[in-house]
């Protein structure tokens, strides 16, 4: 009975478009991956500054997994609290212009143990509709009051929290914490923030604010700091984006700290991040501040690469490295990436429930390795798909 289930669900992922069946992956070698011993030109990566790829940062990291070990043994709370780790906190905060921080094994525990845990009942968070799944799932253990608005619309923002304060004045409700929960750079749409939009905002009301970085950290801003410190009372970041290693990190004030240590399931009942990795955490923030000229040619490609597909009549969105073609049906948006992987290339297809029904697209990631004829070559590929 159970089997029948499950396999009636697949068939029915199958038929709408929405199976997934990733391809397995053989070896990578720089903007390439090797999939059955072919090569393919990468357009599905996050690692944006290509440091994954990068010789030295690998001899880093190998030595410092040589010299420190692979695995911390134990949770935070119990043997695996070393100083080694607490270092490379309080240098990423420093770095980002935050009080504190804390490392997560993952970008999806950080969002989950951080929201999970900061909110209760009575609380009321507003929130882009389009934000990560696992900030959705991390608000919804929360027991918070969620209210969403139109993505990356601070006017529709500013009437739910005008209707939300006149009913709590009305009502004469017991003051409650409000929070607005965003992205800086959203992961599929790849627009960013309108930060100084949210700036004022929060001059006319009083909310807490969480922004998002995965994506624009180690990228955007001055030195990679991102973009949304002005508005940010918290910052979530990845390192297996921009930064090319793994595990993710929540800049914050030092009493959230303190708070999270003791309150956030994902932190305390999980293994640490080994300490090879803070040291090699601390090695990056060198490399990115020293980054510029990567961070330049990432821009540059990405430009090439949205005015060539506007220039050839796709509908583009995305403001900086992630660029996403809309296509609509789940159905149709599939055929794209088969025909562009026997042409030789790799792209994303973002379907339910990572985007809307019917608002499938064919998601680029572009990074510091690939150049003016890699742009050109998948501009052509991508037409004879359409």
């Amino acid at each position: 009975m159970l089997e029948n289930r499950i396999r009636g669900k697949l068939d029915y992922q199958k038929k709408s478009g929405l199976y997934r069946n990733p391809f397995a992956i053989d070896s990578r070698e720089g903007k390439y991956i090797i999939v059955n011993g072919k090569k393919k030109l990468n357009f599905g990566s996050n690692d944006y500054l290509g440091l994954t790829a990068s010789n030295l940062f690998r001899q880093k990291v190998a030595l410092n997994f040589q010299k420190w070990g692979p695995s911390s043994s134990s949770s935070r709370l119990v043997t695996a609290n070393y100083t080694t780790i607490t270092e490379a906190e309080n240098a990423f905060s420093e770095y980002f212009g935050y009080e504190s921080c804390l490392f997560f094994p993952s970008g999806y525990q950080a969002n989950v143990g951080l929201l999970s845990t900061l909110f209760e009942k009575g609380d009321i968070v507003f929130f882009d509709k389009h934000i990560h799944a696992s900030s959705l799932k991390g608000m919804l253990l929360s027991n918070a009051r969620l209210k969403g608005f139109r993505h990356n619309t601070i006017t529709h923002l500013k009437r739910r929290l005008e209707k939300s304060q006149a009913m709590d004045q009305s009502q004469k409700f017991q003051k409650k914490i409000n929070a607005v929960l965003t992205e800086s750079l959203f992961s599929m749409d790849g627009d960013c923030l309108h930060v100084d939009s949210l700036v004022k905002l929060r001059s006319q009301f009083d909310f807490f604010c969480i922004i998002d970085e995965a994506h624009s950290f180690g990228v955007l801003g001055d030195k990679g700091r991102g973009i949304a410190r002005p508005a940010a009372d918290i910052a979530v970041g990845t390192f297996g984006k921009a930064l090319g290693l793994f595990g993710a990190f929540i800049l914050m004030p030092i009493w959230l700290r303190e708070y999270l240590i003791n309150f956030s399931s994902p932190l305390i009942y999980t293994t640490a991040l080994p300490e090879a990795h803070a040291v090699s955490a601390m090695d990056l923030l060198t490399i990115v501040f020293n980054s510029d000229d990567k961070r330049e040619k990432l821009s540059q490609v990405s430009q090439w690469m949205k005015k060539g597909l506007l220039d050839e009549g796709f509908c583009v969105k995305g403001d900086a490295h992630i660029i996403a073609i809309e296509i609509g049906d789940e159905i149709q948006t599939l055929r794209f990436p088969q025909k562009l992987f026997d042409m030789g290339f790799i792209a994303f297809p973002a379907r339910f429930p990572t985007v809307p029904l019917k608002k499938a697209m064919i998601r680029i990631s572009m990074n510091a390795y690939h150049d003016k004829n890699d742009v050109n070559a998948f501009i052509q590929a991508i037409k004879k798909c359409s």
